[in-house]
């Protein structure tokens, strides 16, 4: 048979062959790890309920003592894992020379030249962990809350965020959901988001993990992407203060400010508690006993409704300037207050905001003003002089009576804002900055029309850059903003032009709806009557017949601006022909 067949054939039936039994083996182990991966999700069900009512060791310890068909299938799964790391560790070459010696603790055992030999170090900067810790003079017990004192259910995390838990847990490393997930869960709220903690380091998450990326060099965390969610994984933080005099600038590295320009020291949990902001960000749930542990006294600053900072607030501050402004913001979103020793230093560090890159202050700000609670938060960065540093151009129209248009519009525009996030509609950071930086524009534009002696529709676009160009030094606000943002502004100066087609043309606009928000919010500000006027038309144009548009065209007066004349085109000029000079 296979003397008719050419080699070229043959060798491609034997490769199309083997593919086929390596793609079906790798189909089979695909399977076998993802139930073995889903197990915790669905054989361990009812484990959270148990310990709930009966905390119990067996209930809150080993549930397969109770199920004799589980806890054959659990040794059968840990004996196919065990068989497979032996080989891929190439243990079964290495079992044929070992030594008949009995076994000895490292430290006894003694190499061929008859010393002793030490346990090797770890490559990680990892330091010896820490019952407890000293806070301003005071020292802090550790805290264990079980499963029958808290309210967090396993029902309210995410799928995906579980089965990270489980994995590393499972792979032999400490994880623990932490940080503003477990503080929402503690206080009934719905989390944004979920982040976890864990003392395997990044490069071993990202080998567990093959949905894994690495990201940041300031602080080197692990993505585990599912989809459009992400689940960040950090590694236990541990203490700076000994590598302050080393030279590898990749694992810390600190301004003479202060402030951390990279650390990626890691340490134990303990370690990784005092390094986090908040004491309400510093509590930590597992998955393996439901308990949630306090190392700073989170749950009673939870309690009392105070955001306390960790450590020396003004050595924090300059660590990372930012902290001042996330402050805020927890008071605003939680309604709660900020302890006096946590505030004391924001005013006179506000300017250290400076120094902060723009593109992270952009994407604070929307945080700050765009997430349902702005107008709590202005008020509150008006409080601690935090709102010059970030909008310097708009802080310098305000006035110590706070009656200016520019407050009044700002007001204004955050509250509608709040209110459209309150009954999930759909908000545009370019409605948001447009608002804001009006009175800026309309301000640069006269003078400029005035001191260079442009018309007002250049020195219009003139300041619309400007303005835009100076607030980016302090925001970077991304391009596919700030055209939107001019497309608002230039508007403006059309929506007074109604007559003929214009007034359909300017409603096929895409940003005709926000401009018309804007003239609004103007007129209800400025109280002119014009303005007010003006938007009464727009709004009943906008809700009237065909019919109705026609007659309200037709009231109009004549346009100020005549309409231009059609350009008619010249017949062109044949050339005359050339004279023959040469006859």
């Amino acid at each position: 048979m296979f003397q008719s067949l050419s080699r070229c054939t043959i060798f491609t039936r034997v490769a199309n062959f083997c593919r086929k039994v390596l793609v079906r083996e790798d189909k089979v182990i695909r399977e076998e790890k993802a139930v073995h991966d889903d197990a915790p999700l669905h054989a361990e069900v009812n484990r959270e309920e148990t310990s709930r009512r009966d905390p119990s060791p067996v209930a809150e310890g080993n549930v397969k003592a109770k199920n004799p068909e589980r806890r054959d299938n659990d040794q059968r799964r840990e004996n196919r894992g065990r068989r497979e790391d032996n080989a891929n560790r190439g243990e079964r070459r290495n079992n044929n020379n070992r030594r008949s010696t009995p076994y000895q603790p490292r430290g006894e055992r003694n190499d061929q030249r008859g010393e002793r030999s030490e346990p090797r170090a770890p490559v990680e900067h990892v330091q010896k962990p820490r019952p407890s810790f000293d806070y301003a003079g005071e020292t802090r017990a550790i805290t264990i809350v079980p499963r029958d004192e808290h309210n967090i259910s396993r029902r309210d995390i995410s799928e995906n965020a579980l089965k990270v838990l489980y994995r590393l847990n499972k792979s032999g490393f400490e994880a623990f959901l932490v940080g503003g997930g477990v503080r929402d869960l503690l206080l009934d709220k719905k989390p944004k988001d979920f982040d976890i903690t864990t003392n395997a380091t990044p490069d071993q998450v990202r080998k567990l993990f093959r949905n894994c990326r690495l990201v940041g060099r300031r602080f080197r965390l692990a993505h585990v992407m599912f989809g459009p969610e992400i689940i960040e994984v950090a590694t236990f933080r541990g203490h700076h203060e000994q590598y302050e005099e080393t030279d590898d600038k990749n694992v810390s590295q600190q301004a003479q400010n202060g402030m951390l320009l990279r650390d990626n020291i890691f340490g134990t949990i303990e370690d990784d508690a005092q390094r986090r902001d908040f004491t309400i960000n510093s509590l930590y749930y597992g998955v393996a006993d439901f308990t949630v542990r306090d190392y700073t006294g989170g749950l009673r600053d939870l309690q009392n409704g105070i955001i306390r900072l960790i450590g020396d607030p003004e050595t924090r501050y300059r660590e990372d300037p930012v902290r001042m402004l996330r402050a805020v913001r927890f008071a605003a979103k939680l309604d709660m207050k900020i302890s006096p020793e946590t505030a004391e230093p924001i005013p006179r560090l506000a300017t250290l905001l400076q120094e902060i890159p723009p593109a992270r202050l952009f994407e604070e700000s929307l945080k700050l003003l765009q997430a349902g609670y702005g107008y709590a938060t202005y008020k509150k960065l008006c409080e601690y002089q935090l709102f010059q540093p970030l909008f310097p151009l708009i802080a310098r129209q305000f006035t110590e009576a706070g009656d200016s248009p520019m407050e009044h519009i700002l007001l204004q525009v955050l509250k509608n804002t709040d209110h459209r996030l309150h009954n999930d509609q759909r908000v545009n950071p370019a409605f948001l900055f447009a608002a804001m930086l009006w009175y800026p524009v309309i301000e640069h534009a006269q003078k400029l029309a005035q001191e260079g002696g442009l018309t007002y529709y250049d020195a219009f676009s003139l300041a619309m850059n400007d303005v835009l160009d100076e607030q980016c030094r302090t925001l970077a606000i991304p391009k596919r903003i700030t055209t939107l943002v001019r497309d608002i502004w230039a508007l403006q100066l059309r929506l007074s032009r109604r007559q003929g087609k214009r007034a359909h043309k300017l409603m096929e606009h895409p940003k005709f709806r926000a401009a018309f928000d804007l003239l609004a919010l103007r007129a209800d500000v400025e109280q002119h009557r014009e303005l007010q006027s003006l938007t009464e038309w727009w709004s009943e144009f906008q809700e009237a017949t065909p019919a109705s548009q026609k007659t309200m065209l037709g009231t109009l007066g004549e346009d100020a601006v005549p309409a231009r004349r059609a350009r008619t085109r010249r017949p062109r000029k044949r050339a005359a022909p050339r004279k023959d000079s040469g006859q």
